[in-house]
């Protein structure tokens, strides 16, 4: 039988997120509107203080599943806010396609470091089989060259993991991944993007000039390991099973945070919010925060359940694109429907809830848009293939 309850052990972990996390909010304000500044890789209360991190690690074999707990956590967290953190964790989603993908050796060469992964192009966004950005091999080298746009980590990065077309003409097949070092020649950070939402996010844009790597640094090994399944683009396309969740996990988080706010606002304002009456039973403000508060816990629900068959060594694929889709929607209507509930209050610059509504919108575009999920789920159940319905 499926249980989210935590274990005791977890619950102290979890306990320790959320007192992280409302440290972390008085930060938050001010990383939002100094962008240019990156939060410390450690907050000053930090010091002396249990890493959640290292608590996490040190879990026993009779605590919840790695997978729930790891989309408990972030959430967690980013009830507190988006980009600050306690202690900043290392990795990035290169390390998940590394994991996915990677050989064992370049787990050992590159698994310690920090990596992002480049997908998005200017002229390509959600189909990744559209990247124009090429790879040829010369000798024992790959020539990159291309632009990559909305890099995650992209700054702080050591390394990335970039797509890149071997051969334009054969589409999706031609798709391959690259570990490439920061620093190498012909690699450059353009640019820190500046966006409407995770302002202080680390999110970055690339360019690739006659940039060569070594023969090795194809993920997954050489073309004839990779044609035998255990690379190319099937392999890192494996890594969004869990970063799916995560991703929805992140903006679950911030949704609670919103309808916290908002609950205390409605009480203090003298609202009495109560369960069980019937429908109609509750004034109309009442009765739409509780439409609203059903909408996390439906998405939430979606999300521990992918993250379960994970844990359970189980097919998660369209799981994942279920709560991502149904998460990215549902953040997006609690957080603006936070804001309906409140007026003015909603949208002052005095409170953060117009941030998490500012915040929540990347969670729909994160690795694959709603619209791109809803495609994904569709093949699934009618059984459809790409060509039949894209």
């Amino acid at each position: 039988m499926i249980d989210f309850e935590p274990t005791e052990g977890d619950q102290k972990i979890l306990d320790q997120v959320r007192a992280e996390a409302l440290i972390c909010r008085n930060y938050a304000r001010y990383y939002d509107e100094h962008e240019h500044e990156f939060p410390p890789e450690e907050l000053e209360e930090a010091k002396g203080k249990p890493n959640v991190y290292t608590m996490f690690a040190g879990r026993s074999e009779s605590d919840s599943g790695i997978g729930i707990m790891s989309m408990l956590i972030s959430a967690g967290q980013t009830w507190g806010d988006y980009s600050v953190r306690m202690h900043r964790g290392t990795g990035g989603l290169g390390n998940a396609a590394l994991r996915a993908a990677g050989t064992p050796e370049q787990n050992e060469k590159w698994g310690e470091t920090t990596l992002a992964m480049a997908i998005t192009e200017p002229g390509c966004g959600s189909d990744p089989s559209m990247v124009q950005t090429t790879a040829v091999l010369d000798g024992d080298e790959w020539v990159i060259n291309g632009e990559k746009i909305f890099v995650t980590t992209g700054c702080r990065c050591d390394g990335v993991v970039v797509w890149a077309t071997v051969d334009k003409s054969a589409g999706r097949a031609a798709i391959k991944s690259f570990l490439i070092e920061k620093g190498t020649p012909g690699f450059v950070v353009a640019q820190k993007e500046k966006k409407l939402g995770i302002r202080a996010d680390d999110t970055a844009a690339f360019v690739f000039s006659d940039c060569r790597i070594p023969r090795g640094n194809l993920l997954g090994g050489n073309e004839e390991v990779q044609q035998k399944g255990s690379g190319g683009f099937k392999g890192v396309m494996k890594t969004f099973n869990m970063t799916r969740p995560g991703v929805a996990a992140i903006g679950i988080g911030m949704a609670e945070a919103a309808l916290d706010f908002t609950r205390d606002c409605l009480t203090e304002a003298g609202f009495e919010i109560t369960y069980g009456g019937g429908l109609h039973s509750a004034p109309a403000v009442v009765d739409k925060f509780q439409r609203l508060e059903a909408k996390y816990e439906a998405a939430m629900l979606t999300i521990l359940r992918a993250a379960w068959l994970s844990d359970e060594g189980e097919a998660n694929n369209t799981e994942a694109s279920v709560c991502k889709a149904k998460t990215g929607e549902a953040v997006r209507q609690i957080t603006q429907g936070c804001i309906e509930i409140l007026g003015p209050m909603g949208i002052s610059r005095e409170h953060l809830l117009e941030k998490w509504f500012r915040d929540v919108r990347i969670t729909d575009i994160y690795e694959g848009t709603g619209e791109i999920q809803r495609m994904i789920i569709a093949r699934s159940l009618l059984g459809y293939t790409r060509k039949e319905l894209n």
